[in-house]
C-alpha cells in the first residue's frame, strides 16, 4: 500500500491532502502543489486531470519544492510542478517483466520483445521510435532520451495502439524503457 501526502506550500507547509490510491484531480482537494511527501511506495504524477499530460515518477522520500524539482530533472511543462493534478499509485509487482514494443502504431512495423532494461532502443534493438505496445507483465517506465531522461511516460499491463494519442503528443520519440522494480 503506498502514501502520499500533497503540500499546498513548499517545504511542506499549508493545507495537505493525503492519497493512499489514485486521484483523478487533486485540484478538488487543493488549490495547489508545491511540495509533497512519498510516505510509501511509487506514485505517477500528472501535470493535467484524468492521469494525462506530462507525468512525474516519485518514490519514498521527500520533495519539498516540486517546482525545482521539475527543472532540475528536464521535465519541459513540469517546471510548474504546482500544476500537478493527479496521481496514480504504482502498485508492487513481483514476478517477471515482459512487454513487445512495435516501431510504429497498431503494433506495426518492428516488433521487439523486452524483459529487461533497455538504456537506448536506437543503439540496442536499431529501432528508430517505438510507437506502440503491449505490456504483458509488470509496470515499466517509457522515457524519451536514452539512459532514462526527459519526459517519462508509465505503462502497465495492457494494450497501447498509440503512445502518441496517450499524452506523449509532445515526446519526439521514445528511446529507453525501464522496469519499476525494487525503485517502491
Amino acid at each position: 500500500m503506498g502514501r502520499i501526502i500533497f503540500y499546498e506550500d513548499r517545504n511542506f507547509q499549508g493545507r495537505t491532502y493525503e492519497c493512499s490510491s489514485d486521484c483523478s484531480d487533486i485540484h478538488m482537494h487543493l488549490n495547489r502543489c508545491n511540495s509533497c511527501r512519498v510516505d510509501s511506495g511509487c506514485f505517477m504524477v500528472y501535470d493535467r486531470p484524468n492521469f494525462m499530460g506530462n507525468q512525474m515518477f516519485l518514490r519514498r522520500g521527500e520533495y519539498p519544492d516540486m517546482q525545482r524539482m521539475g527543472s532540475m530533472m528536464g521535465m519541459m511543462g513540469m517546471s510548474m510542478m504546482d500544476s500537478i493534478r493527479s496521481c496514480r499509485m504504482i502498485p508492487m509487482h513481483r514476478g517477471q517483466f515482459r512487454m513487445k514494443i512495435y516501431e510504429r502504431e497498431n503494433f506495426g512495423g518492428k516488433m521487439h520483445e523486452l524483459m529487461e532494461d533497455c538504456e537506448s532502443l536506437q543503439e540496442r534493438l536499431f529501432m528508430s521510435d517505438c510507437q506502440s505496445c503491449s505490456v504483458m507483465d509488470g509496470h515499466w517506465l517509457i522515457f524519451e532520451q536514452p539512459n532514462f531522461r526527459g519526459r517519462m511516460m508509465y505503462v502497465r499491463p495492457g494494450e497501447y495502439r498509440s503512445l502518441r494519442e496517450m499524452g506523449m503528443s509532445n515526446m519526439m520519440r521514445i528511446s529507453s524503457i525501464r522496469r519499476i522494480m525494487d525503485m517502491c
